[in-house]
């Protein structure tokens, strides 16, 4: 059955409190509930075991935290022939022993429902009492829980073979769903009687009452309730009439189960009942699909025909069906971790049976004792949560607002943090190495060269091959020098005469170059490297842009995970940097992504001072989006030039996210040794909530020879990182290069002292085309390792 195994194991570890997302779902339960034991006189001395509880119901019910105090109590009777305390004794009874006396009424209940203790649904059921028990427990009461797990079954066995003492076992059902789902009449089904009118024409069900009955000596209780109208504005209304009703008389008398009906056959691709399952999340809470169990009913209905014009597999449509359900339940609780058991129904009297006169689906199933044995152990593990005392284990709905963000990560990226504050900063560093050389007057003084055809190069030798090939390398490397070197002498030209202008039109009081400029020509941007599709035509023309003018520059954003067919346009891309007056820049960075679902934005806006002989100030605010919430954080900067090759950086940054504050604090230091080498060591802290962060890091960057026309580099990086007394120390490098001619090598890798790392190579060549077969082993090795995990996951759970 569909998401058993995640059901099971969230059902032992469930919150018994009300779940975040909604208002309670089931009132909060007295304490005062306790075993009690009496004294039997018989021909053996036994004891016997009462557990007080309002009529219908378990008091045991991990989700039920209520009870009528003007009712009458039950008992459940459970023998143990080891049980000789007396009644104040046995009523101090610890947790463990509570577990034990469940195990052994759960253990009579599958006997009476002829269910093996094989069965998939109580195996795991049995080994999450078992696994939650050994959790709650101490050292000193692991060999206590083994032999009272054996104990048990030999207990249950003879306890049900002499019938003695009686098993006073009971269940409340709360059913729900749109009307002429079956809700009624599967509950008449069960019962195997009329209990409630029902109608295939018109509502049957007009108010809610409870139908008591007996099946297999378990008292079952539903709570039949009037049926939802379709999702629309103008049943909205009345369909939270019906939900207030219920949570009304559900206050009085919680649940144990609650079953959320659906026909079967009535589901297909245009099923949405989002509206109707958001308004059900929003009265009773998230708290009601905790217990919820999906129920099909009409589930011996002819399937629909598949594409090939013949039906489709049953099990396949069942669970198309299921998923389309559970992802709407999804939506309405904002939480997709959520999966919810499936029981199958069929009512109509013509179903087909087998050999014991007992109704079957298509898969063979018998769903009667399916459906009972599903509601018997959604009780018994809501139970065990209950006395075991589980909290605050897991909770539905959207992730908690008192979440706070990571200081550790917050330092790191204020620490990385590199503000450009004069765009023309960058260029300024690269014209300063291009001009220190003499690339130009060195290409201008080579000979001429004779380029070589194809058919000429083959006749070669290999050493004169790699002769010509080195030459040309170096007069392309050389020639793409001077070509830098000049269009850096453009620039600088173009930069005096703007300022000589400039100087001339203060002088004169007019600006005489306004009539004479020019509007830049529109420069096609270069094409987005777009995702492979099944379309025939590549869809690369949807994101061509041009720019227009020098201050912005818009361009779209392609989401490479979206669907085949589709556009993938989901967002827009802004930058500018400009001048605002002398030594005044201003830049903005920003991207937008909207979806149907989503919206998020991520910006970064600085302004700066640079003094042409002084230091630098900036002042910025970048703005992020975390899921619904912002995060701004201000950031300031002053970078002062001790020396011509020293560089210090001091900065200060305030972050604000839900009304909390984050202050912090950094120096950096930056040292180049010519043009090749460059080291940066900075230091910071990011104090906030009570907590503080301490950092640094050292970084040495290596560039190549040929640098700025081959970007051969490597950097080495220690950090070292404090936070709440631990200390974690991280070491990291970047290579790039060219090991050969015609291919890239890329190796990057880092490590901590927490033993955590990873290594990353990337190569690339245009020449050696057998590099591709290391990716083929590559896959080939992850194929037999996903294989082995396969099995490996198969064998634990049949071992479970």
């Amino acid at each position: 059955m569909k998401g058993i195994r995640d059901w099971v194991f969230t059902q032992v570890l469930a919150s018994s409190r009300p779940l975040s997302g909604g208002g309670s779902f089931f009132p909060e339960a007295p304490s005062s509930q306790e075993f009690e034991s009496e004294d039997q006189g018989s021909s053996h001395t036994s004891s016997l075991v009462a557990l007080s509880a309002p009529p219908d119901i378990s008091s045991l019910s991990g989700n039920i935290h209520d009870n009528d105090p003007f009712t009458s109590r039950q008992q459940i009777l459970v023998e143990g022939s080891n049980l000789s305390h007396s009644g104040p004794n046995r009523k101090k009874m610890d947790p463990l022993a509570k577990i034990e006396d469940l195990q052994i009424a759960f253990l009579r209940l599958l006997q009476r429902l002829r269910q093996p203790q094989d069965n998939l649904l109580v195996a795991k059921v049995l080994y999450r009492m078992h696994l939650a028990t050994l959790i709650r427990a101490g050292e000193s009461d692991l060999k206590r829980v083994n032999l009272r797990n054996e104990r048990a079954k030999t207990i249950a066995r003879e306890q049900e073979a002499s019938g003695l003492p009686g098993l006073d076992f009971s269940i409340k059902i709360l059913v729900l769903g749109k009307t002429g789902v079956g809700k009624s009449a599967t509950i008449n089904s069960m019962f195997d009687q009329p209990k409630t009118e029902t109608s295939a024409f018109q509502p049957a069900t007009d108010c809610i009452r409870e139908v008591m009955g007996t099946i297999h000596g378990i008292k079952v209780t539903f709570i039949d309730t009037p049926g939802f109208l379709p999702s629309s504005t103008s049943t909205m209304r009345r369909n939270r009439k019906i939900m207030l009703s219920v949570k009304k008389f559900i206050r009085r008398s919680p649940p144990d189960v609650v079953l959320y009906f659906e026909r079967l056959d009535l589901l297909n691709m245009g099923y949405s009942d989002f509206p109707l399952l958001k308004l059900m999340t929003e009265v009773f809470g998230n708290a009601i699909w905790f217990n919820t169990i999906l129920v099909m009913t009409h589930s011996s209905s002819a399937l629909p025909e598949g594409p090939n014009g013949y039906p489709v597999n049953y099990e396949s449509y069942v669970n198309h069906c299921t998923d389309l359900v559970q992802q709407y339940i999804h939506q309405a609780v904002s939480d997709s971790r959520l999966e919810n058991p499936l029981l199958l129904v069929e009512n109509d009297p013509r179903c087909k049976r087998n050999f014991m006169g007992e109704s079957i689906l298509p898969n063979g199933q018998v769903w009667k004792s399916q459906f009972l044995l599903l509601c018997i152990c959604t009780k018994v593990l809501s139970d065990a949560n209950k006395l075991l005392e589980f909290k605050d284990s897991i909770e539905l709905g959207q992730l908690s607002n008192n979440q706070l963000p990571s200081l550790p990560h917050l330092l790191s990226s204020f620490l990385r943090h590199r503000s450009v504050s004069n765009p023309a900063e960058p260029e300024s560093e690269l014209d300063e190495i291009l001009l220190s050389e003499e690339a130009e007057e060195e290409y201008d003084q080579l000979p001429s060269i004779r380029i070589l055809k194809k058919s000429q190069f083959k006749k070669l030798s290999e050493s004169q091959k790699k002769a010509y090939l080195d030459e040309l390398e170096y007069r392309e490397t050389l020639y793409l020098k001077k070509q830098l070197k000049e269009e850096c002498l453009r620039r600088n030209e173009s930069k005096l005469s703007k300022e000589k202008s400039s100087e001339g039109n203060d002088d004169e009081g007019v600006d005489d170059d306004t009539d004479n400029k020019v509007a830049p020509e529109a420069v096609p941007l270069p094409d987005m490297a777009v995702p492979p599709s099944f379309d025939s035509d590549c869809p690369v023309h949807r994101y061509r842009c041009v720019v227009t003018n020098d201050l912005w520059l818009a361009r779209p954003v392609l989401d490479p995970h979206g669907w085949d067919h589709d556009v993938g346009f989901d967002g827009i891309n802004l930058e500018t940097a400009l001048e605002v007056k002398k030594n005044v820049f201003a830049s903005i960075a920003g991207q937008m992504n909207k979806d149907k679902r989503d919206f998020s934005i991520q910006s970064e806006c600085a302004v700066a001072y640079a003094d042409p002989v002084g230091p630098t100030y900036s002042l910025g605010l970048d703005l992020q989006s975390t899921g619904k919430d912002l995060m701004y954080i201000v950031h300031s900067n002053a970078k002062l030039q001790s020396l011509k090759h020293n560089f210090t950086d001091c900065g200060i940054s305030v972050t604000s996210f839900r009304n909390k504050y984050y202050v912090g604090a950094k120096l950096e230091d930056t040292i180049l040794v010519g043009k090749r080498m460059k080291f940066v060591m900075n230091t910071g802290l990011i104090e906030g909530s009570g907590q503080v962060a301490y950092g640094g890091s050292f970084e040495a960057s290596f560039r190549g020879r040929d640098y700025p026309v081959r970007n051969d580099h490597l950097s080495l990086t220690m950090t070292a990182l404090s936070f709440k007394k631990e200390t974690v120390l991280g070491g990291g490098f970047q290579s790039e290069f060219r090991p050969i001619r015609g291919m890239r090598l890329a190796i990057n890798g880092n490590i901590n002292s927490q033993k955590m790392g990873q290594v990353s190579v990337k190569m690339s060549s245009s020449d050696h085309v057998e590099i591709a077969l290391l990716a083929v082993f590559s896959i080939f090795k992850a194929l037999l390792r996903r294989k082995a995990t396969e099995n490996g996951d198969i064998e634990a759970l049949e071992g479970a």
